[in-house]
């Protein structure tokens, strides 16, 4: 099981897949070290991916960076800059929302009060402002292409006008103060350390490497335009030449696969790199460092990004450039865009013209389409961060430098859903994070949010991230509209089903702003078309509340695994890692056998619509409920009928999980639990324990042999083997029933035991077959 261990306490260079699958999951920057905090869930470990030495802006203690916007000036005589200027200074008297981050889980704490002064409806107040919100940008040309730039550097993400009005806006508003902070504190850790050591891993190629370089850059040269400090400057070019190979030692083969062009994702983010440091950086350098830069990224990176355009690529260096609408085709096309924008101009070859006229289309067809028509990510929930980064990266490189996204961001008018997404599938204990979690995120952070927030007018997205731990980063800095007021949860409701065939899941909760809250996501969708980074899990689902995870996922298996990636057909060799198949996941298993890949469930569902007003304090009404219901027939061999349905009940204090099976060999339900458990002597009830926190399980109305028992997360001895052995699982233990072949109603009731509340609060519901669910019944 993985840990989140403070910053160089394991061994910097340790493969993805050896001992830890998580790699060395860290905190990041935060300073100063908060008191010690109740114990937690470790679901956590399973939790959130993130980078080490990640950029975090976590608030510690109380609200930080509150300014006071007193001495702004505003016309007095335009009654809508008044209101504005009004409106963003209430914001920034009360400072951060969130008041703390949670230690363990990474999310934000948010002050339990009813003064909802700033907690009102998410918008973009619209001023002029200069203290205030961002001025226009000068470049507006009339008829854009992708090879006519704007006349000033820089060109990517952040041109000179941003960076000029950017240390104004940073004394006035508290989220660009207290980032900025952040970023300079991270770029001051990434100085002590030595340039980043070349490491090929066999799973992720020198993914790891390239992403760690790729964000010391950013923040280097962030500091150096803010600051003007030549070591930033002169570190810049060590970490550059240093990945050119130039430095004693060298840095991974002498030739033109030095950048790992068959793991394209290396050769793509170490280019989106280097098109950082030559364009932010690009006055500062010498003739013969900016030759030096323009000349490494063409032999390692655009070069490359030729031959996996063209015919000729034997080596199959640009497969994700057909049919490949995921993370692959976003970052990859992102990282050769960037590199052909940054040196246009200069570029005598032609490669950046001739690169441009083939990755704009090409994202168009693929990286665009990557979220299903509601919103979800193809892949999993964490692989949405790889993707939507290379994304934003990409749409803001063309916009900034060229003046249009290409339709980037409108091609797929769902694409704007995809932030709702992030936002649903984000529980109080991390994410639904089903599937495959990815290697470490270095660069990558959710701040995507940030500048779709903007491009598509939804100031929710950008109010949602910016209390998140890894909102600290320069992306932030120009992404970030300073004039957004409101809080994100205002309106919001509590729950929201996705209904593509691909993907089917359902997000329930009691609370927004409550670390303690109730949440529950469950799934169904197809087995396959997630590019092989899906488990083998219709009906799986986890169950946050009282500040800790219950009943949660394990997460990726080892990447180097043999067979790991193979493919999603039945009989892949992926299907025998425990942590992949289906006796690994929080379902129904029949006859220990998998679930079949053909698998197309349907579902219903309902709610009670309820929202959370402007408090923090979410009163939730007595009636309020949801429910989701899978009919996971198809999902089976040996099954006549099953269906599965969660319904949130007693005011969303409780969770009932029923299924109800017809089956022609064993069964057994099945759910992963850091808790310790304890089973009563009738085996009917299970008391979950973890830390001080105490969640009762219930099996109503039990058929007759069944009852609860407990098993090791292993596989059976009577499993296929796989090429090789399992991941341990420690810390985890699976509740269990197990019955033989027949027709059963299974009623599982989850209780957690909220403080305060008696045991006559708690509701036994009646037996209701979920054909006849209702938002009121069972309840």
């Amino acid at each position: 099981m993985a840990n989140y261990d403070a910053l160089g306490s394991q061994t910097r260079n340790s493969p993805y897949g050896s001992g830890d699958p998580y790699y060395n999951e860290s905190s990041g920057y935060i300073t100063p070290a908060r008191p010690a905090k109740k114990a937690v869930s470790k679901w956590v470990k399973f939790g959130i991916p993130v980078a080490v030495v990640i950029i975090a802006g976590a608030v510690l203690g109380g609200v930080l960076g509150s300014r006071s916007s007193k001495n702004a000036s505003a016309s007095s005589s335009a009654a809508a800059s008044a209101a504005a200027t009004s409106a963003i200074s209430v914001k920034n008297d009360i400072g951060r929302f969130a008041t703390a981050t949670d230690s363990q889980y990474l999310v934000p704490i948010y002050p339990m009060t009813t003064n909802t002064a700033a907690f009102t409806t998410p918008t973009f107040v619209s001023t002029t402002n200069t203290n205030l919100g961002w001025p226009q940008d000068p470049f507006q040309p009339s008829n854009p292409s992708p090879t006519q730039v704007r006349p000033d550097r820089p060109r990517l993400i952040a041109p000179t006008y941003m960076w000029d009005a950017l240390p104004n806006l940073i004394k006035n508003d508290p989220y660009l103060s207290g980032w900025n902070a952040t970023i300079f504190g991270n770029a001051t850790q990434y100085l002590a350390l030595p340039p980043v050591a070349y490491f090929l891993d066999n799973g992720n190629g020198i993914l790891d490497p390239a992403r760690e370089i790729k964000q010391r850059v950013k923040a280097f040269s962030y500091a150096y335009r803010l600051s003007n400090d030549t070591k930033w400057l002169d570190r810049t070019y060590v970490e550059l030449q240093n990945a050119a190979g130039n430095l004693t030692g060298g840095w991974g083969p002498d030739n033109s696969t030095k950048w790992n062009p068959t793991h394209f994702l290396d050769t793509a983010e170490l280019t989106a790199a280097y098109a950082i440091a030559y364009d932010w950086l690009y006055n500062e350098w010498t003739p013969t460092q900016r030759s030096s830069i323009m000349t490494t990224m063409i032999t390692y990176g655009l070069n490359n990004g030729v031959i996996a355009y063209s015919n000729n690529d034997p080596a199959a260096y640009g497969w994700w450039k057909t049919n490949t609408e995921g993370n692959w085709n976003c970052v990859c096309n992102n990282g050769l865009t960037m590199g052909a924008l940054a040196i246009l101009g200069d570029d005598t070859t032609g490669i950046a013209a001739q690169l441009l006229g083939l990755t704009v289309p090409n994202a168009l067809q693929n990286c665009a389409f990557a979220p299903s028509s509601d919103g979800t990510w193809s892949e999993t929930a964490n692989y949405w961060y790889f993707g939507t980064t290379g994304h934003a990266e990409m749409a803001s490189s063309l916009l900034t430098a060229t003046g249009s996204t290409y339709d980037l961001l409108s091609v797929n008018p769902e694409f704007q859903l995809t932030g709702q997404y992030h936002m649903y599938v984000s529980g109080p204990g991390s994410l639904f994070n089903y599937g495959d979690c990815g290697p470490n995120k270095y660069s990558t952070t959710a701040n995507a949010m940030l500048f779709y927030g903007q491009q598509y007018d939804m100031p929710q997205y950008q109010l949602f991230q910016r209390d998140q731990f890894d909102a600290a980063e320069p992306w932030s800095m120009f992404w970030y509209n300073p004039a957004v007021t409101g809080a994100f949860w205002d309106g919001l409701a509590l729950d929201h089903f996705f209904d593509n065939s691909t993907d089917q899941w359902g997000s329930m909760r009691s609370s927004w702003t409550d670390e303690n809250a109730l949440y529950v996501a469950v799934k169904a969708g197809t087995l396959q078309g997630h590019q092989t980074h899906n488990d083998l899990d219709c009906g799986d689902f986890v169950v946050d509340a009282l500040g800790v995870r219950w009943f949660g996922e394990l997460g990726s298996g080892d990447y180097n695994s043999i067979g790991y990636f193979s493919n999603d057909l039945q009989d892949s060799q992926r299907w025998l890692y425990y942590r992949k198949m289906t006796e690994g996941q929080n379902t129904i298993l029949v006859n220990q056998q998998n679930q079949n890949v053909a698998a197309a469930p349907t579902v219903r569902h309902d709610t009670s619509a309820t929202v959370q007003g402007s408090s923090t304090v979410m009163n939730v009404p007595g009636d309020s409920s949801a429910y989701f219901v899978a009919d996971l027939s198809s999902a089976y061999f040996n099954v006549t009928s099953f269906s599965r349905g969660v319904h949130l009940i007693n005011g969303r204090k409780q969770v009932l999980i029923q299924d109800e099976i017809n089956a022609s060999a064993p069964i057994m339900w099945r759910a992963h639990t850091n808790a310790t458990i304890t089973v009563s002597s009738d085996g009917f009830t299970a008391t979950l324990t973890i830390g001080s926190a105490t969640t009762i399980v219930q099996l109503l109305n039990p058929p007759s042999g069944a009852a609860f028992i407990t098993m090791s997360p292993v596989r059976f001895a009577t499993d296929p083997t796989p090429p090789q052995p399992d991941q341990p699982n420690d810390g985890v233990s699976v509740l269990v029933i197990s019955l033989p072949a027949g027709s059963y109603t299974l009623e599982v009731l989850i209780s957690p035991q909220w403080p305060g509340m008696s045991s006559s609060s708690y509701t036994t519901p009646a037996s209701v077959p979920l054909s006849q669910w209702s938002l009121t019944s069972p309840s």
